[in-house]
């Protein structure tokens, strides 16, 4: 199976409100809970700040981790709680 094959749709469960749908795993035809946040941008489309955000479960993490890393996308990988944290402190400010 090719590496496209295994990706799914780009979800934003991330930025939904609390008691919105649980975060899931982006992996195509995954349904297991989100425990990671990989965090990239494609630099002929975004500017150097910007994120997007993949979701990943424990079997999937590494994989997708390298599917955006091969290809210079990939920025940062945090946990989802450590995300949430983080987003939630930024919009104290």
């Amino acid at each position: 199976m090719s590496a496209s094959c295994l990706l799914g749709v780009v979800t934003d469960a991330v930025n939904e409100p609390a008691g919105g749908p649980a975060a899931v795993c982006s992996a195509k035809g995954c349904r297991t809970a989100a425990v990671w946040v990989l965090a990239w941008n494609n630099p002929k489309l975004h500017t150097p700040e910007r994120r997007k955000t993949w979701l990943a479960c424990e079997e999937h993490r590494e994989h997708l981790s390298q599917f955006l890393g091969v290809r210079g996308f990939l920025k940062d990988v945090v946990s989802l709680p450590e995300w949430e944290s983080r987003r939630d402190s930024a919009a104290d400010r």
